[in-house]
């Protein structure tokens, strides 16, 4: 029998590929528009280099530090996914890995498994929001959150503007009927082992967001929750403010690429931001993450933890991001991968393959903490930065 260890998240998404319906695939993998955004995620880490030394490198090293306020074993988060029909564990799976390597948990509201369910199994879990419904129900879901012992909030902002979302992106059904049955079925039958891993739990991927459920009502499909956050007005940095000031804990606000609302981020209490363009999933030509980090970075890098988000794949790429500014990454597709391949073993290994990678280029770099990397340690081409806002 083959190892289920896999050396790379290339290799876990390979598997996954190879595990899951044609359909489950496309959407994780799709992006806006004509996917320019999405490319440049992953095509941008490839155009930095490193400076590395070949002797006085350290024998120790290591990659603990702190994140909202959470002691976590390496500078790796979890980012938040949406419902997770790669596998039957979902988010529980997830925090089970990331409990287990020191890692601190995104979870979604619009996440396949509750919150109380994942916060039983991960002590470190950081509860995402978009701005959906009317103020009294966000403060349900905040209260929701801290009475299941989420640990922060992180208020997603960076899935509002997109037009013609999800480029490429399949037929997603609202639900499991006997229409969608059929329709899927010849591709499901492809995939023996994924339907197989469903069916001995007695059931199929249901596409219920239990977190965007309100006090005794059930909860909403994925395109419910979907409505209802399409049908909220937008919020302004008022909105924000607000929100941030009834949550006491650590807040993160994700989306940013401008200085300028960096910026108010500061203003407004945030205990973090994370520079992301929703992996490529919002306003197609918005640039990498990487590239808009370091002009973040130095407007208000000594007021916030700036986290990036948006195309790591690899460890070195985790120290990239670390040597311009960013307090650490958080991971999307990497870990879906993995948990597609393999389950909770497999986004464990996915986390094994980073911490790995981070050591090896920490050796290199002839760094003993994450702490000592700087911008001299990458190498960029003259025209890889861009400077949004002011």
């Amino acid at each position: 029998m083959a190892s289920r260890w896999f050396e790379s998240v290339a290799v876990a998404q390979r598997r996954a590929k190879k595990r899951l319906p044609k359909s489950v695939y496309a959407a994780l993998v799709a992006g806006s528009e004509k996917g320019l955004s999405s490319r440049d995620n992953l095509e941008s880490f490839d155009l930095l280099g490193f400076a590395p030394h070949v002797a006085g490198n350290k024998r120790a090293r290591t990659m603990a530090t702190t994140v909202m306020g959470q002691s976590v074993s390496m500078p790796v988060v979890i980012s938040p996914t949406g419902v997770q029909a790669v596998h039957p564990d979902g988010e529980v799976a997830v925090a089970k890995a990331a409990a287990n390597r020191g890692v601190a948990m995104g979870l979604s509201s619009f996440a396949s498994r509750s919150i109380e369910e994942v916060c039983a199994v991960n002590s470190q879990v950081l509860f995402q929001m978009y701005w959906s419904g009317d103020r009294d129900t966000m403060l349900a879901r905040l209260a929701r959150a801290r009475d299941a012992g989420a640990t922060g909030i992180i208020l997603t902002l960076d899935w509002s503007f997109a037009n013609g979302r999800d480029w490429g992106s399949p037929w997603i059904p609202d639900k499991i009927d006997l229409k969608a049955v059929v329709k899927l079925a010849p591709e499901v039958a492809l995939r023996p082992r994924w339907f197989w891993s469903y069916a001995k739990t007695g059931h199929m991927p249901e596409l219920l967001t239990p977190n965007m459920a309100k006090p005794g009502e059930k909860p909403p499909t994925f395109f419910g929750a979907y409505y209802e956050w399409m049908q909220s007005p937008l919020p302004d940095w008022d909105d924000v403010a607000w929100l941030r000031s009834n949550w006491e804990g650590p807040f993160m606000v994700k989306g940013v690429s401008r200085v300028d609302d960096a910026k108010r981020v500061v203003d407004l209490g945030a205990t973090a931001l994370s520079v992301s363009n929703h992996g490529g999933n919002n306003l197609d030509g918005t640039p990498a993450p990487i590239r808009a980090l370091p002009a973040v970075v130095d407007a208000v890098g000594d007021q916030i933890e700036v986290l990036l988000d948006g195309g790591v794949r690899r460890g070195s790429d985790v120290v990239k991001a670390l040597a311009l500014g960013a307090r650490a990454v958080m991971i999307g597709r990497a870990y879906l991968w993995g948990l597609a391949a393999e389950g909770q073993a497999g986004v464990e290994n996915v986390l094994d393959v980073l911490r790995g990678g981070i050591d090896s280029a920490l050796l290199a770099l002839g760094k003993s903490d994450v702490s000592e990397l700087s911008r001299s340690d990458v190498v960029a081409p003259d025209d890889f930065f861009r400077r949004l806002g002011s």
